[in-house]
């Protein structure tokens, strides 16, 4: 089969990332799909995105001009589990009114905990596949969904990999200690990284530009959390700082192993018009091509996770060539 497949051709199996003919065995990068977003806070959608960047992705040209060609290392995607959605709906009924209200009333209190519960399911259930595919040698690539879905895999991999360091690119920090009651709220996921992770190493932040007072002494305080603002970045662009050279300093911080846990709306909006909470401002595209080009010239992606990619078809699209160039800077040269 491989032998057979034309780079060069139309995408002919829409049922596969890329039309790409490998299994998950041959392939070097394993899409784990995550359709879930229970605690979406604002705009809904996400959870169809693992969907819509697939098909999205037939059209993606298999030889990129900054990768070379990621194709021949293998992209495959593990099956979608029904489990996973079923969660997301029951999850999302429950969680619907509390987000509503602002917080959950004292008679919502068992769905809350059955939010919470579901939660942790999922956790568990990223966490084994993640685990799984790293002691198999694959480099995973979690598929939002909202950013709630990434704990499980950095779980795994600061498990594989003690001291793995985190490129978090987002607009938001998403280190509050719960957001209206949810434990795993998708603007709770670095909380729950940097508190219950012991292997973590560095977490560097970039994009950010909605933090609340909380966080921002948190950031202040901690000494594993480095965090690039929004306003930062664009001080030193319009005083005449090269990019190049911020971005070395932004990644300064990072071990030799990542993990990129990149949220659409981290980059401008245009990019991503329908994620699930967009901010003006943020990365251009060329600016977050340039800053994973120089992770991967000097350090190690161990894995990645793309999350909160909005349900339409242009949101799609960039979706699509992010996870293309993801699943390209995380190989070694030679493989792709």
């Amino acid at each position: 089969m491989l032998d057979d497949f034309d780079p060069d051709a139309p995408g002919s199996d829409p049922d596969r990332f890329f039309g790409l003919p490998h299994t998950p065995e041959q392939a070097r990068v394993v899409i784990v799909p995550v359709p879930f977003e229970a605690t979406t806070s604002y705009g809904r959608g996400t959870a169809g995105a693992p969907d819509r960047i697939r098909a999205a992705s037939q059209q993606i040209e298999l030889n990129d001009t900054r990768t070379g060609a990621p194709w021949r290392g293998g992209i495959a995607a593990l099956p979608s589990d029904g489990k996973v959605a079923a969660w997301n709906t029951e999850a999302s009924a429950l969680a619907l009114p509390i987000i509503a209200a602002g917080e959950a009333t004292p008679d919502q209190q068992d769905d809350l905990a059955r939010v919470n519960e579901i939660g942790a399911a999922l956790n568990d259930w990223v966490h084994g596949h993640t685990a799984a595919l790293l002691q198999r040698g694959k480099i995973p690539a979690i598929v939002g969904g909202d950013h709630s879905v990434s704990f499980g895999a950095m779980k795994a991999a600061t498990e594989k990999f003690p001291g793995v360091g985190v490129l978090h690119i987002d607009a938001h920090a998403d280190l509050r200690e719960d957001y209206q009651g949810f434990t795993w709220s998708h603007a709770s996921v670095f909380h729950n990284v940097v508190e219950r992770l012991p292997g973590l190493g560095h977490l560097v932040q970039i994009g950010l530009r909605d933090v609340s007072e909380r966080e921002a002494g948190r950031i202040e305080e901690h000494p594993s959390i480095t965090t690039f603002t929004d306003h930062e970045l664009a001080w030193e662009l319009a005083s005449g700082e090269p990019f190049m050279r911020i971005a070395a300093r932004v990644l300064r911080p990072l071990p030799q192993r990542v993990w990129v846990s990149l949220d659409v709306d981290g980059l401008d909006p245009s990019n991503c018009p329908h994620t699930g909470t967009p901010v003006p401002g943020g990365l251009k595209w060329r600016e977050v091509m340039l800053l994973l080009q120089l992770l991967a010239t000097d350090r190690t992606i161990v894995g990645f996770d793309l999350v909160e990619v909005g349900d339409a078809e242009w949101d799609a699209n960039v979706g699509a060539r992010l996870l293309y160039t993801l699943a390209g800077w995380s190989m070694p040269p030679e493989e792709r």
